[in-house]
């Protein structure tokens, strides 16, 4: 693209193009002149095409902004770009679905046991007297577990049993110990950890990724002024979880919980920046809510292409730059440009298949058990995801190695 014909994108892109009967009205970019332009005859009333006869960026503004289609017999028909969304239906594959849901919960023990005993132990001093303390790999595995089953303390005592009994936990605890589990801190980072490394099995499969944030409501109550209204209103309050998900997948690869009134834009920087860790990342659609040009350089400098709508008031900015190129692709590539945005429904979807399955509120009622209790429910997920990913696409839940070797492989896939 020439200097001119970038002139005359930014002239498509910012003003008004008016048409009448002898052509079209282009406004001047330095003044307040309109000049004509004659599509069919390639003219224009500008002082550079009248003396130099070059193409001026008039000419290429109209064009930028209609299409033109000639015919065989001379005739031009103008085409004007229209945006529309595709119903598209995706048929599921019945088998493969069945068989995730018949076997998950065995195959989910088994992941989840896999995942957990990589935890290390802490350290007891061998002066202090009482009881052993509960092995940190037990609590995290009865904590998971717990929110998995969806079921109260007391009624998940017969589950904990079974898994005991099937060598899954060192020890049987009491099964309202969970609830005390859950608010020890030091759970926080290695549930973490644990989403991470639970995405893991597909950072060969995973190349778009999807960020947004969604909340979970909890027992406690608070009252607010309501700014649009004018009144002051009450109801539950709730923890705030920032994710970031693969599109083909939606398996979790970043994490990060905080309060409700945390806002989306600042939480993009550490979720695309612990996704890259373990991902190559090509493309990220988004919301308006994280639109900002650090946003947009940051997926740049890791080599993808950051999808984010501009909002009414945005402006072209500087030439040359990010914010620039993905402005004026947004104005003149409506279309293909929505085509990498609607991805951004499968956040959407991870939400909804999170909230569903394992409901869309908190028992707990401390800022620390919330927290960990939010993160249980996305491992819970993302092993899910890696239940119905080794059934369809055959990979091998490889989380941990132990001397150089991979782990044992403990639902082979069919040949």
């Amino acid at each position: 693209m020439n200097a001119r014909e970038e002139r005359g994108l930014v002239i498509a892109a910012l003003c008004k193009l008016k048409r009448d009967k002898q052509g079209w009205l282009v406004p001047s970019q330095s003044g307040t002149a309109l000049y004509t332009v004659n599509v069919q005859a390639q003219t224009c009333s500008c002082p550079d095409h009248q003396e130099a006869g070059f193409k001026c960026k008039h000419l290429y503004a109209v064009e930028f902004t209609m299409k033109r289609e000639v015919g065989s017999d001379g005739t031009v028909t103008e085409t004007k770009t229209m945006t529309f969304t595709e119903k598209v239906t995706v048929k599921r594959d019945w088998a493969v679905y069945n068989e995730a849901q018949q076997t998950e919960k065995n195959r989910f023990l088994a992941l989840l046991f896999d995942l957990t005993r990589g935890i290390p132990n802490q350290k007891r001093e061998k002066s202090k007297r009482g009881r052993k303390p509960t092995l940190l790999r037990d609590m995290v595995f009865s904590s998971v577990y717990k929110v998995y089953s969806t079921v109260s303390s007391r009624r998940f005592a017969c589950d904990l049993e079974d898994a005991f009994n099937k060598g899954y936990m060192a020890s049987l605890m009491n099964s309202i110990a969970i609830s005390a589990y859950l608010e020890n801190p030091r759970l926080t980072p290695i549930l973490h950890s644990l989403v991470e490394q639970a995405a893991l099995p597909l950072r060969s499969v995973e190349t778009t990724f999807i960020p947004d944030s969604s909340g979970f409501s909890c027992s406690r109550f608070i009252k607010w002024f309501d700014e649009k209204y004018g009144v002051t209103r009450s109801g539950h309050n709730w923890c705030k979880a920032h994710a970031m998900c693969g599109r083909k997948t939606h398996i979790v690869t970043a994490l990060e919980i905080h309060d409700r009134d945390a806002a989306d834009s600042p939480q993009f920087k550490p979720l695309v920046e612990t996704t890259a860790k373990n991902f190559t990342i090509k493309e990220v659609p988004a919301d308006k809510a994280y639109l900002s040009h650090a946003n947009l350089e940051l997926v740049e400098k890791l080599g993808g292409v950051a999808y984010i709508p501009f909002k009414v008031n945005s402006v072209q900015g500087e030439a040359g730059r990010l914010w620039e190129k993905m402005f004026l692709y947004y104005q003149f590539n409506r279309e293909e440009f929505e085509k990498h945005y609607h991805q951004r429904s499968n956040i959407e979807s991870v939400f909804s298949m999170v909230k569903a399955k394992f409901q869309d509120g908190v028992r707990s009622k401390t800022d620390v058990a919330m927290k960990n209790e939010v993160l249980c429910k996305f491992l819970c997920h993302n092993i899910c995801c890696i239940i119905m990913s080794q059934i369809e696409l055959g990979i091998e839940p490889v989380f941990w190695k132990a001397d150089g070797e991979p782990t044992v492989n403990l639902f082979p896939a069919k040949a």
